[in-house]
């Protein structure tokens, strides 16, 4: 499943509660596009604000609706207790594939970190894909621990951080991460930004934030990349410039918010309180593209 695009749609809120209708009209886009699979609950889908009964619930509500497109549910925790009772929700769910990455209170040293892994694996009967999220977890992979959990049973692919603009930078970096881990292991960019040219260097899959607002262009992205038209990817990316910028400046998950309230997907503020979207007037400022791309 750890293939082409892989499209992570938010989670709305509304007075504090997960929005199902408008959860699932979201869901009902990716369906509509036959994205490649759909990753729900990751740092777009405020994970981490959601109590172990709400994430099993969007798991659920997302298997029913995805049909055949595998889905993939976030199971990090700060505690490796409760990772393990989310993977078995995720499991029991339905779920095709887990993302986990190291979230703690207290910095995780290598050898800490490598348990957790080590451990979910044991319990795992899905794949397991490393969420590697250095801006959001304080936690930084080396390339030797990324091998050493890569070789774990079940663990299957690493969605690692966006990669350098320049292409050779990039292809350099995948091809360094390719040798430390099996042969067939998924690498996939998470970085939209500079997803046209992770893809070109060698990555497999896209693990987009607005491939879950807009996943025809993502879509056609991506299958430009898989078809060595580093080019036309690049091209397209290139007409997504402005939501980059904002991407960059507020964070994707805040923007992302911001778009969907803009289209009417989801009713304001739209993520778990203190989080708070983009304002509408940076929102703005990109009106014409986000015209283009409805």
């Amino acid at each position: 499943m750890f293939k082409g695009l892989s499209a992570f749609p938010l989670t709305p809120f509304k007075e504090e509660h997960v929005d199902e209708h408008a959860f699932l009209a979201l869901l009902g886009r990716l369906v509509e596009a036959n994205v490649d699979s759909i990753g729900v609950l990751g740092s777009t889908g405020s994970y981490m604000y959601l109590s172990r009964e709400e994430r099993r619930r969007v798991i659920e509500l997302s298997v029913r609706e995805a049909g055949t497109i595998p889905i993939m549910a976030s199971i990090s925790e700060l505690r490796l207790r409760d990772v393990l009772a989310l993977a078995e929700d995720a499991q029991q769910a339905g779920a095709s594939a887990v993302l986990l990455a190291p979230v703690s209170y207290q910095p995780l040293g290598e050898e800490e970190a490598y348990s957790l892994y080590e451990e979910v694996s044991r319990h795992a009967s899905v794949p397991i894909c490393v969420y590697d999220n250095p801006r959001t977890t304080r936690f930084t992979f080396s390339d030797e621990l990324h091998g050493r959990i890569a070789a774990l049973p079940h663990v299957q692919s690493i969605k690692i951080p966006g990669v350098a603009a320049d292409g050779i930078e990039a292809k350099e970096h995948i091809d360094r991460l390719r040798s430390v881990v099996p042969a067939k292991f998924a690498l996939g960019i998470s970085g939209d930004d500079c997803a046209a040219t992770g893809l070109t260097a060698g990555c497999d899959v896209w693990y987009s934030v607005l491939g879950g607002l807009f996943p025809r262009i993502c879509l056609e992205l991506t299958r430009h990349a898989q078809a060595r038209r580093a080019d036309e990817a690049l091209r397209v990316s290139a007409q997504l410039a402005p939501v980059w910028s904002l991407f960059k400046r507020y964070g994707s998950v805040r923007t992302a918010a911001a778009i969907a309230i803009r289209q009417g997907w989801m009713s304001a503020p739209g993520l778990p309180l203190p989080l708070a979207p983009v304002p509408a007037s940076e929102i703005g400022r990109i009106v014409d593209c986000l015209d283009a791309l409805s």
